[in-house]
């Protein structure tokens, strides 16, 4: 394993780290307006601050001092003018270092090794746990849901380029490499207008197209040449997920319009891609018998995407049913020539169907609210005093009723459309299928009825209990909901009407659980701990009624919100929580970080693959957590979530992120359709999406909510002398040591240099001074823990390659910083210079590389 680590920096060194060097040498020399002179005043600017922040000079001292000594600009909108070039000039340094990056993947990454599909096989053959395997692999599945979350600010056109330059690096080829470039420098990065959530769900749908399609077929042709004994057909082991369209909590502009668009481009994108296979098979099956079933399937294919307005009423059943009798011809009068091209289509139906990827509704508790006291005072069929019952009386009330409501204008477009999105499922599992769109997922789901209210919702809608193909999803994300999480799935699963339905949807229960909220809520340490407590005890009630739990992760990019070593995070849940299936949300740049290439996205998909299935058949290689263990970490966690929170009271805690962070911004990124936040009005932590919270941190190098208040508890367990339980349990527990993996590494992003001038702030100086005690702190305790006496030591390419990225976006966090303060000082002192705009623009500009070069950093 040390022989390939080093074997693996060695190729990231080579192939990355001197390519880097040398093509961006070529920016220098690009034929455009004055970027030569750019290029080189930016390395020296870069020289600048790294020597600045060694004598602790502040952003504004070294900008003052770059101008001063290195350049002849005087006036202040000269001044300005080069930093925005500079931010221009970094962009596209970013996009180069991802392109490399993306292009030495397969260098760097052992494709056949641990955590892969190759390894598991040599493992089962190994141990003798093939007939474990195959029956896990009828079961088992990962299915990855896309979302919108906005932490991209690469527009399409810049990933196009960075997809196409990828290509031509890892094929040496110098002359595209250099048109390329040139295309990047004169290609504009930043939106003028908003993406609609239709722009967004087919920036997404690119992915599918081009990425999951060829990646997931990979996975499953292997499986099936290697274990042809399972049963592939009626549990194909990779799905997908979309949101995008769907989710209208997280992006209130989404309604049934947009709902029934995404989903009819969902179906004519896989239906292009069957096309695109047929054609292509059509050169190779030339064959009497096949070549007329493969032209039929073809038309019809082709009447569904290419004559305007028409959808045939094609099934995902139609084509295989072509598929298989053309599989037949082939194994029985052409001795199977050619036959694994069949099967690989074949699978890849059984995985996409007529729907690419199952669209989801999402909507928030509180407008279900709303929609109910609309109900109550409609005049309809409704108890008048329903606002007034108790739960219990609601309850029954909903899960009795037969009555459909009748269509009615109810005043108010969002009760409409809660109306309209239920009515459009029916539709869209018609066209593509039941999993086309079978899961209403309910945002702040606190209590049963939240969940009963749906269920409820569907019946007056028109559907009947008998044929309610849907499945009601509650998204548990607080602390103090995670910890509730079991008396509410407890009275569902008693009440008799949700008990029908859930035998009629199989006995399978799917509870959705935030990353994100419970982190921004709690901490890192109590976020993360209250799911791992979650997913044990809801897995344990589950049992007790005999239902299948299955957990939907909300995870985003980076640690603070359920990212970094996700796969060794599912590696390491023993069998005490339920792993009928992997689900996870894949949003914002991890997409493009870690699914972005056909290479990218196998290997990850199979690490989570290996994760799942060997957590089973290899139960005994990650022992659950012993009471004493939780006991440990309930202890560890108590302690982080009391520091974390006396940061979080702190009277200046907002007043520090609006005004010292660029969280004001985020809404004029124009990268996502989404508003910043939930609720018009003043900034406050409860209205505040997790995204900018934990985006705003990050940019000013802070990442609080990715270790804040863990330093301080291993503090504490030292003095109550159980650091050495700690330790023992750091070489033995996966899940602990992977939560330290995750803490170190958004630590290595941190670089407090940049924002020490306010260690003497007359405001803010107590809570910097707080945040950075606990960085050193939690730093010092780390190293005793591990061993390490450096941040990610145990991960040596990825530290390389933070370090390099935190380099090259050095001078934009400076430039950042100098804007802020500036804009800080001009409102404090309620100076009204034309300049803000400017530099209001200049901190929100900066966020794009910062944020891009981070990749998971949002």
């Amino acid at each position: 394993m040390e022989h390939y680590a080093s074997h693996s920096l060695e190729n990231f060194k080579n192939y990355v780290g001197i390519k880097f060097q040398l093509y961006n040498s070529l920016f220098t020399s690009l034929p455009f307006y004055r970027i030569e002179k750019t290029g080189m005043l930016l390395s020296l600017f870069l020289n600048i601050c790294e020597e600045g922040y060694k004598k602790k000079y502040s952003p504004a001292q070294i900008i003052d001092e770059f101008f001063l000594k290195d350049t002849s600009f005087k006036t202040e909108s000269e001044k300005v003018d080069l930093l925005f070039r500079f931010i221009q000039f970094v962009e596209r340094q970013v996009v180069l270092f991802d392109a490399l990056e993306d292009a030495a993947f397969k260098y760097v990454h052992n494709m056949t090794g641990a955590g892969t599909l190759k390894q598991l096989e040599v493992e089962a053959l190994q141990y003798k746990k093939e007939k474990e395997l195959i029956t896990k692999l009828e079961n088992f599945s990962v299915e990855i849901v896309l979302t919108a979350h906005p932490t991209q600010f690469y527009p399409g056109s810049v990933l196009g380029i960075i997809n196409d330059l990828s290509k031509s690096l890892s094929e040496n080829d110098t002359a595209k490499i250099n048109m390329y470039l040139q295309q990047l420098g004169k290609t504009p990065f930043f939106k003028k207008e908003k993406p609609t959530p239709y722009d967004e769900a087919m920036s997404l749908v690119w992915y599918l197209e081009n990425v999951f399609f060829p990646a997931a077929g990979r996975i499953v042709s292997f499986l099936q040449s290697q274990f042809p004994e399972a049963d592939y057909q009626n549990n194909p082991v990779l799905k997908m997920g979309f949101w995008p369209g769907g989710d209208r909590d997280g992006n209130p502009f989404v309604n049934t319009e947009t709902t029934l668009n995404v989903a009819d481009a969902l179906r004519g994108a896989i239906i292009k891609c069957y096309y695109i296979e047929i054609r292509k098979l059509r050169r190779r099956l030339t064959f009497k018998g096949v070549d007329n079933l493969l032209l039929e399937l073809e038309k019809q294919l082709y009447n569904n995407i290419f004559i305007p307005g028409n959808r045939t009423a094609i099934t995902k059943a139609d084509i295989l049913k072509i598929l298989n009798e053309v599989r037949e011809i082939l194994i029985y009068q052409h001795n199977g020539l050619f036959c694994h091209l069949i099967d690989g289509l074949i699978n890849k139906v059984h995985i996409f169907g007529l729907y690419f990827a199952s669209l989801d509704i999402r909507q928030d508790s509180s407008i279900h609210k709303k929609v109910f006291t609309a109900l109550a005072t409609s005049g309809t069929f409704f108890p008048a005093d329903y606002d007034k019952l108790s739960d219990e009386k609601k309850i029954e009330f909903l899960t009795k009723n037969t009555k459909e409501l009748p269509e009615k204008d109810y005043g108010d477009p969002i009760i409409n459309d809660t109306f309209k999105s239920i009515k459009a499922i029916k539709l869209i599992q018609q066209y593509n299928g039941e999993r086309g769109c079978n899961r209403y997922i309910i945002s702040h789901a606190e209590k049963p009825l939240h969940v009963l209210q749906i269920y409820g919702l569907f019946i007056m809608s028109g559907w009947k209990k008998e044929k309610m193909k849907v499945d009601i999803v509650p998204l548990i994300e607080t602390v103090e909901d995670l910890q509730n999480s079991v008396p509410i799935m407890k009275t569902l699963f008693e009440n008799k009407e949700y008990r029908e339905h859930l035998k009629r949807r199989n006995n399978v229960q799917t509870i959705m659980l935030g990353f994100s909220d419970g982190t921004k809520d709690g901490g890192y340490l109590m976020g993360n701990w209250c799911i791992y407590r979650a997913k044990e005890d809801l897995t344990a009630i589950s049992k007790q009624y005999g239902i299948e739990v299955i957990f939907f992760d909300g995870r985003g990019g980076p640690p603070a919100r359920g990212g970094g070593k996700t796969h060794k995070f599912y590696a390491s849940m023993g069998k005490n929580i339920s792993n009928k299936e992997i689900q996870l949300t894949i949003q914002g740049q991890t997409v493009s970080s870690n699914f972005g290439t056909i290479d990218s996205a196998q290997y990850n998909l199979e690490q989570l693959l290996n994760a799942g299935i060997s957590n089973d058949i290899f139960s005994d290689r990650h022992i659950p957590l012993e009471q004493k263990e939780e006991d440990l970490l309930q202890s560890l966690s108590e302690e982080g979530f009391q520091a974390y929170i006396a940061l979080k009271n702190h009277p200046y805690f907002m007043d520090y992120l609006v005004q010292v962070s660029p969280l004001k911004f985020y809404s004029d990124t124009n990268i996502g359709s989404r508003p910043t936040k939930r609720k018009k009005g003043k900034m406050n932590m409860e209205d505040l999406r997790a995204i900018p919270f934990v985006g705003s941190w990050s940019q000013i190098k802070q990442n609080v909510t990715g270790y804040y208040g863990v330093g301080t508890a291993l503090k504490k367990m030292e003095e109550e002398g159980k650091f050495g339980e700690f330790k023992k349990l750091y070489r033995d527990s996966l899940f602990f040591r992977t939560l330290i993996d995750n803490c170190e590494m958004a630590m290595k992003k941190c670089y407090f240099p940049l924002t020490e001038y306010l260690s003497t702030d007359t405001k803010f100086s107590e809570i910097w001074n707080m945040i950075f005690e606990e960085y050193e702190i939690t730093k010092k305790y780390l190293f005793k823990l591990t061993g390490n006496n450096e941040l990610m030591a145990d991960y040596p390419v990825e530290q390389l390659s933070v370090d390099m990225r935190e380099r090259m976006i050095l001078p934009l966090v400076t430039i950042q910083q100098h804007a802020m303060m500036k804009i800080r000082k001009m409102e404090q002192e309620q100076i009204k210079d034309p300049m803000k705009s400017t530099y209001e623009k200049l901190a929100m500009r900066c966020s794009f590389g910062i944020i891009n070069a981070g990749r998971n950093s949002a």
